[in-house]
């Protein structure tokens, strides 16, 4: 019996042993190295000197450490007078300092562009985010930084989503029906995507998510 005991209590041992070391494993692997930001600051004090002018500030460093994007870390910076904040880094596949400015500030414009129409169709609760799928859209379009031009100007195609704190209403997809055919008419979007999402009051969300290209 004491030998049987002997043996449970080493298997045990060992098991604990090992989740302790997943768990030192785990948070080495979440604290940043601080060689490689003070890497990516320097590469991108250069590349903001070579490409943007003094109105832009490196503020701090980002480490992905849940492999979210295409690069570990990245500087981010900021735009004095706009507050619009941005990634700079170095991209491993064109092997070259890239950086997410146009991406953001589009963002930026089409969100505030939209904002009133959703807080009063849907209530000032309503959570909504825009984003392009390619974060180096500035840099594809071949777009100057210091002379930004509008997401008007190109046929570009952004994802709203929507998130409202209730049940799906049946004038959900009139509503935003009207939003697309404003913003066509005014020529502000030509296309895109919308995806909608509900939340009930303790913010689970629920099963009537959908979405509609234009």
């Amino acid at each position: 019996m004491k030998k049987i005991l002997k043996i449970m209590l080493s298997i045990l041992g060992v098991i604990l042993l090992g989740i302790g070391i997943l768990v030192v494993v785990f948070l080495l692997e979440m604290k940043p190295d601080k060689d490689k930001e003070e890497e990516v600051r320097i590469q991108a004090e250069q590349y903001l000197e070579d490409n943007f002018n003094d109105n832009f500030e490196i503020y701090d460093t980002f480490y992905d450490n849940m492999g979210n994007f295409a690069f570990e870390y990245a500087a981010s910076v900021r735009e004095k007078k706009t507050n619009i904040e941005f990634l700079a880094y170095y991209d491993d596949e064109t092997k070259q300092m890239v950086d997410t400015y146009i991406a953001d500030k589009w963002k930026k414009d089409l969100k505030s562009e939209i904002c009133p129409f959703i807080e009063a169709s849907f209530g000032e609760t309503t959570d909504f985010v825009v984003y392009f799928t390619n974060d180096n859209i500035g840099r594809e379009l071949d777009i100057d930084p210091l002379k930004p031009k509008s997401y008007k100007e190109f046929d570009v195609e952004p994802i709203i989503r929507i998130t409202v704190p209730r049940k799906k209403s049946d004038d959900d997809e009139k509503i935003l029906n009207e939003l697309i055919a404003s913003l066509k008419s005014e020529d502000k979007l030509k296309h895109g995507s919308i995806a909608m999402s509900y939340n009930d009051e303790k913010g689970v969300i629920l099963d009537d998510e959908w979405h509609k290209d234009f």
